[in-house]
């Protein structure tokens, strides 16, 4: 099936297969870049959705990620913090809210919470709540139904958990965890009604096959936002000394999303700062339609204006 074909029988509600789309990432590829440019067209919300987030507990994680620099088992040059506390929280809240963006996210680094962690978490979700209007998020490593009824009691919203890559190839790149214990909290949290934000990083050494693979299990659990990252390679871990992903892959990687999950909206996360606005305005033709603003964890973030201009001209708006 030809890539105008697959393109058809997307608009037509129908669904690509993973051989079609491998097929596609392995023809012309400005005829696929093209292509998912459509769909984005077809599909796209009106407005382009910013989030910003807060690192609210850095560094020392027991994980073996790879990519990661916050893991206690690679030498790295992460700040290194505990938790930022309430009032932090708060701040970060009504500057976003100020800047217009959309969304925040208390993010903290770890395998998981502890019950104390947890109690923490909701206090800063009750004050935030009470203090803006913004839409709240939280990125929180592995957790348990129980405390995801806890946290939405408190007033989360979405929560964050990266897939990171394809299944097959997750077990290469972290062997502490498992796809399999991610799905569990993703699945938790759509049981209570939490919206998902799932994505990953590509540019880890993934195949063709395994990019295509990595769509199709995001297509499985259905996220509300999927963040797409460039891995930005960093000094003293195990990915440290790979290359930054050239722009025509880069661009294959959000076309195969874009085929796989054509409604989703794709969200501009680390390794942005790596591209020219020339290069990224090339991303939001072929399917980005969300984005992340201001402080990133361990690498640099967008400034708040950044990427307004680009999304303006490729005719979003924007929600406040």
């Amino acid at each position: 099936m030809s890539v105008s074909e697959v393109e058809k029988k997307i608009l037509s509600g129908g669904a690509a297969t993973p051989a079609e789309v491998l097929a596609a990432l392995r023809g012309p590829r400005e005829e696929l870049w093209d292509c998912a440019h459509r769909l984005t067209a077809a599909f796209k919300p009106a407005s382009f959705d910013f989030c910003a987030i807060i690192n609210a507990r850095s560094g020392t994680c027991s994980e073996n990620c790879k990519w990661c620099a916050q893991s206690a088992h690679w030498k790295t040059s992460c700040a290194v913090h505990g938790w930022v506390g309430t009032a932090a929280c708060v701040k970060a809240a009504q500057d976003a809210e100020a800047n217009g963006v959309n969304r925040l996210g208390i993010v903290t680094s770890g395998r998981g919470q502890t019950p104390a962690q947890i109690d923490e978490i909701c206090a800063a979700l009750r004050a935030m709540r009470k203090a803006s209007a913004i839409h709240l998020c939280a990125s929180l490593g592995l957790v348990s139904e129980d405390d995801l009824k806890k946290l939405k009691a408190a007033g989360l919203e979405r929560l964050h958990c990266n897939l990171e890559t394809a299944p097959s190839h997750f077990a290469d790149l972290c062997t502490t965890h498992t796809t399999a214990e991610k799905l569990a909290t993703i699945r938790a949290a759509k049981k209570l009604g939490l919206q998902v934000c799932s994505g990953g990083i590509i540019g880890m050494g993934e195949t063709d096959e395994q990019l295509v693979e990595f769509a199709f299990a995001l297509r499985e659990i259905a996220p509300d936002s999927i963040p797409v990252n460039i891995l930005d390679p960093i000094e003293g871990t195990p990915l440290g000394r790979s290359a930054f992903l050239d722009l025509p892959r880069i661009l294959d990687a959000i076309a195969v999303l874009r085929l796989v999950n054509p409604r989703t909206a794709l969200r501009f996360a680390g390794g942005r700062r790596r591209l020219s606005d020339a290069d990224a305005a090339k991303c939001i033709y072929v399917g980005m339609s969300a984005g992340i603003q201001g402080p990133l964890l361990t690498t640099p973030g967008s400034d708040y204006a950044d990427d307004r201009h680009l999304a303006a001209q490729a005719g979003y708006t924007f929600a406040r």
